[in-house]
């Protein structure tokens, strides 16, 4: 049974649903502000369990966001429902997408509602479907939702108080699992428990529309069958046409018949316009009258829509529980939609066609397995979380937290590709002209990868008599033999910044995928080791100052994978020339090495190490002195894009040195040990560089002398997070590293909102916010959780605690902004919030990285050599890679593939 004893540890977030329903928001300069009148109840209970006839053990459910336990959907539709997604989040929206219970006792009892409030909606809404004629008796204050995802359950206790509803779902999101968690599918497991003194009818009807949000109902041509399986399955197929000629997309709705239950079908209900069927409103009272749809009879598969009309399908599941007995009913709801299709016109498949197929014909078979396995699914998920749950060590808000910020893993638009070339370009990738993609693990020189990159050139160019561009950044040419190719893996930014595997932001998200996807994040990286590689002279106009610049250059890390056309046209972010970013090639270069860590995987380190090297040669053009530290120049050259920066920074100074010390490590362990001695006598010297930017208490911002210079920092120690995080030897003194996050502690955290809202990006020495741009007054999400991580490293646990707990209370508590399974990536001190669903928070993932690592700091590396002779050796052939890899200025006339030319060909390298 239930414990009565609310516990934060063993499930989040129980609210009612009448408190979710009166969440509003409004647009205020620039951001939405959360109106705080409407009142929030959240109660976390443990995962409940209950008896089950079939057996003792619980089957438990999700649900993601508000509503009914099929709106759970915010996550799965957004995942993967047709083409591309910016459209799907709106199947949520569809309210004849709901599950209804009916009951009648041997008194004469009668109870029947829809399993979710808003009657007054729907009257407003839909004045003409049909809907509004059915039974919307609950108001949600006597149901409470609970969550830890991929799991959660909501409890029922309406509208017949005598009978407890407790609807659990799964969905396959399982660790080290890449066969399940890509079926676009989840179970919803109803456990109907009898409180009354006599036996009662119950009727579960689990309805659905034809359609994939929009107007996409109205458009024609969709229709619908039924289907009866093995192992006592029955389902109704809702075959969708999509609208100009985007991929078509399936949907199953199936349900269980067991021993109690008793399963009936209505293959198609008619919810408006003209068609030749049972009307929604007859659908209803069919089942509030018999119970089930045994009285009437349908064709096994219905006749196309017309346009303008709309259609549904319902199925019902019977039971008759005794008194003090319970029973259980188990729906399914998948769909399939084989093709991912992009604006580009490149289309791929989704990952579950490798099991499934790619006709488009697996709907029914998927819902059919997911009945027979989410036991299976949900003891593995049980297995992975239950350490996590029982750990004395957090805090009652961490691990509930920890496990629902998962949800954007999912929520963000994801696209998980079968790893195949694009189903129509299967030729064009045989066309690429210009990629220095043909490296050797064997390094033709002994320690002296330098000499390869060049050699490259050289044969790429004498092999080239034009200038077309290498636009592929397909990871898949970087599988080394024997190695799995687990597909391409995409998901956005945010759900309103529509960039694909944006990379400044991956940066802190990615703890979440190294730690339970692996080879996910390993694919991220490939991707993004092939796009360093690949050059593109494409022109695309700069939003800030109208100028044109080229979409990626060789040796740059971009910032995204793309939008219309990702792989082939990388960079769909075009505010700045991210080309001249300071933090994406340093970021490229510790993700890598961390990932190396984190996986042993010495196949993929030789695989991506040329690009390494190209990353850390390019950057070169930027240290302007030679000093060895690259330079801001002037302009919101970071993940900051409204923050300008200039000179030696905090930020993208302290990747520079954690980056170059990673590349040395990483060179070490692919046995080039010539580029390990020489990168770490650069770290060296660019570490005394950074060193300058303390000023007793802190790191500055910058180096300029402006106004901001001196502000302080919530992010002024990435590099040194990330540099711990790797296990390499942080970059600046024990004493610094404390000094420098007291100072953010008690100053960015602690002086906004008494530390409740988590730490504001810049706060000036005089205790105020830095007020100079949007982004310096803003607190992140993302980065108030990587603060906390990087506080864990030195020991400072109940601070790491209450700065990410200021998340948690603004974006997750019962007293917050109602930011549950949406985490922004903003927010103010004046409640506006800028980007709903954003990637960010996934950093929560680095705190528990540190959490669950043992301390393994490396020691020094020291070389044979002097630095004279590491100079001599190695100096020559790094500058003449890096003097390859500069932008050219405007006054140099000469296109990139003369200068390569000259470089190379004409032999001035030596």
């Amino acid at each position: 049974m239930e414990d009565a004893r609310p516990d934060l540890r063993r499930g989040q977030h129980g609210e009612s649903y009448a408190s979710k329903r009166r969440r509003r928001c409004r647009q205020t300069r620039g951001y939405r502000r959360r109106d705080r009148r409407r009142p929030v109840k959240l109660v976390a209970t443990r995962p409940v369990a209950l008896e089950s006839p079939k057996d003792d053990k619980a089957d438990e459910g999700k649900i993601e966001e508000e509503q009914t336990a099929l709106q759970t959907l915010l996550g799965q539709c957004r995942k993967m429902v047709v083409g591309l997604l910016w459209f799907t989040k709106e199947v949520l929206s569809i309210i004849k997408n709901k599950v209804q219970v009916f009951v009648s006792r041997p008194s004469g009892e009668k109870y029947s509602s829809v399993l979710c409030p808003g009657k007054q909606e729907i009257k407003k809404q839909n004045p003409a479907s049909g809907i509004e004629s059915w039974d919307w008796n609950i108001n949600g204050d006597s149901s409470t939702y609970h969550a830890l995802y991929p799991r959660a359950w909501t409890i029922y206790e309406e509208p017949d108080p005598a009978l407890r509803i407790v609807c659990r779902q799964i969905s396959p999101v399982i660790p080290h699992n890449y066969k399940e968690s890509s079926f676009p599918v989840t179970v919803f497991t109803f456990t109907l428990k009898n409180l009354g003194n006599t036996a009662a009818d119950v009727t579960l009807l689990f309805t659905w529309t034809n359609s994939v949000g929009g107007n996409s109902e109205f458009t024609g041509g969709h229709f619908n069958s039924k289907t009866t399986m093995n192992d006592g399955v029955h389902a109704v197929l809702l075959h969708h046409k999509t609208a100009n000629e985007r991929s078509p997309v399936t949907f199953a709705i199936a349900a269980e018949e067991t021993e109690y239950v008793h399963i009936s079908e209505c293959p198609v209900f008619v919810i408006s316009g003209v068609y030749n069927g049972i009307s929604a409103k007859a659908m209803w009272h069919e089942v509030k009258q018999h119970g089930s749809f045994e009285h009437l009879n349908f064709d096994e598969t219905t006749a196309p829509s017309e346009p303008g009309s709309s259609i549904g399908a319902a199925i019902a599941a019977t039971v008759t529980i005794p008194s003090d007995a319970q029973r259980i009913v188990t729906f399914s709801l998948a769909w399939d939609c084989p093709e991912a299709k992009f604006p580009g016109g490149r289309t791929y498949y989704r990952r579950y066609t490798k099991f499934y197929g790619t006709s488009g014909d697996a709907a029914a078979d998927i819902a059919h397995d997911a009945i027979m396995e989410h036991c299976q699914w949900e003891a593995k998920i049980d297995d992975w979380q239950r350490p996590i749950l029982e750990d004395k060590r957090f805090p009652e808000w961490y691990p509930t937290t920890l496990l629902n910020e998962l949800y954007y893993l999912n929520s963000g638009g994801t696209i998980w590709t079968d790893g195949s070339l694009p189903v129509h370009s299967l030729v064009n990738m045989g066309e690429r002209k210009f990629s220095l993609d043909g490296f050797s693990n064997n390094l033709s020189h002994q320690n002296d990868t330098a000499i390869n990159i060049l050699e490259m050139f050289s044969s790429v160019i004498e092999q080239t008599h034009s200038p077309p561009a290498s636009k592929s950044a397909y990871g898949g040419n970087l599988l080394q033999e024997g190695e799995e190719n687990i597909g391409q893996f995409l998901y956005l930014e945010g759900i309103e910044y529509i960039m694909w595997n944006t990379y400044d932001v991956h940066f802190y998200s990615s703890f979440s995928l190294v730690m339970l996807f692996p080879k996910l994040e390993l694919s991220i990286q490939r991707d993004f080791a092939a796009a360093v590689l690949m050059h593109d002279p494409n022109k695309m106009k700069l939003l800030h100052d109208g100028q044109w610049a080229p979409r990626k250059v060789l040796g740059a890390v971009p910032h995204d994978i793309g939008l219309n056309d990702p792989w082939f046209e990388v960079n769909g972010y075009n505010l700045y020339n991210t080309d001249r970013w300071k933090d994406l090639n340093p970021k490229f270069v510790l993700q890598i090495y961390r990932d190396v860590v984190a996986t042993g995987d010495k196949k993929f380190a030789q695989a991506v190490w040329p690009a390494v090297y190209i990353a850390i040669a390019y950057m070169d053009q930027f240290d302007k002195d030679g000093d060895g530290m690259i330079e801001n120049e002037g302009f919101p050259d970071q993940t900051y894009d409204t923050w300008s920066v200039s000179g030696v920074s905090a930020y993208s100074g302290g990747l520079w040195v954690a980056a170059l010390q990673a590349a040395s490590a990483l060179a070490h362990e692919v046995g080039d040990k010539g580029s390990g001695d020489y990168f770490w006598l650069k770290f060296q010297k660019a570490k005394a560089v950074y060193e300058k930017l303390w000023n007793g208490s802190y790191f500055n911002y910058d180096s300029s002398g402006g106004s901001s210079s001196s502000s302080i920092q919530a992010d002024q120690l990435a590099g040194q997070w990330y540099a711990r995080a790797c296990g390499l030897f942080p970059i600046i003194e024990e004493k610094k590293s404390i000094s420098a996050l007291h100072m953010v502690y008690n100053y960015n955290v602690m002086k906004v909102k008494d530390g409740r809202y988590g730490a504001v990006n810049g706060m000036l020495p005089d205790g105020k916010v830095d007020m100079s741009t949007m982004q310096s007054r803003e607190i992140w999400s993302g980065v108030t959780y990587a603060l906390a991580a990087t506080m864990i490293q030195e020991n400072m646990i109940d601070m790491a605690f209450q700065t990410a707990g200021g998340v948690y209370e603004t974006a997750w508590s019962n007293n917050g902004l109602g930011y549950s399974f949406q985490t922004p990536e903003a927010w103010t001190t004046n409640d506006e919030y800028r980007s709903l669903c954003y990637m960010r928070p996934l950093a929560i993932w680095a705190m528990q990285w540190e959490l669950s690592r043992a301390n393994d700091t490396q020691r020094e590396s020291k070389s044979d050599l002097k630095e004279e002779e590491i100079l001599s050796r190695y100096h020559d052939g790094f500058s003449k890679v890096a003097r390859l890899l500069k932008v050219k200025e405007e006054t140099d006339s000469r296109s990139l593939f003369q200068v390569i030319y000259d470089l190379t060909c004409k032999r001035i390298w030596v």
